[in-house]
């Protein structure tokens, strides 16, 4: 993968957003020795960037790579920290993928799902820039909330 483009760096710029720290945060929380100290978190989550012509070169067929599995569970695991930290309801992902790429993510805050995603062809999970990640994570965060806001009983049981 290449690490700039003729627009500038490899996946844009870093942006200020809250869910781009929070998915740091917990990627940096797997490192127990500090080998990732010295790395930027736009090093550390190189791996979320995905170009077009990229994600037109991976080919669908086979297992998905550990690697890009790693990745799908730290970003819902993202989600539902950025989940509590506003509501203060613990949500808690559960998964379950076959082995051709397809599979579902549901987040799960007391008795009451509040994130149901299908997902297809993961073996091209990735996002174009930081920020479509940055927005992708706060877009479903913001969901979610407003699920918990709505049946706030359902999430406290």
């Amino acid at each position: 993968m290449a690490t700039e483009t003729l627009d500038g760096p490899r996946g844009g710029e870093m942006t200020g957003s809250p869910f781009l720290k929070q998915l740091a945060a917990v990627i940096r929380a797997e490192d127990s020795y500090g080998t990732w100290d010295d790395k930027s978190d736009s090093e550390l989550m190189a791996e979320f960037i995905v170009t077009k012509e990229e994600r037109r070169d991976i080919p669908i067929i086979g297992d998905p790579d550990p690697d890009v599995m790693w990745r799908i569970t730290k970003f819902y695991d993202a989600i539902g920290l950025m989940i509590e930290k506003q509501t203060g309801c613990m949500a808690s992902q559960m998964q379950k993928m076959s082995h051709e790429g397809f599979g579902r993510i549901v987040l799960i805050a007391g008795k009451l799902c509040v994130v149901s995603k299908h997902l297809r062809d993961v073996h091209r999970f990735g996002f174009e820039t930081y920020a479509k990640l940055g927005e992708a994570g706060e877009k479903i965060t913001a969901d979610a909330v407003s699920v918990i806001e709505k049946f706030p009983e359902a999430s406290e049981a």
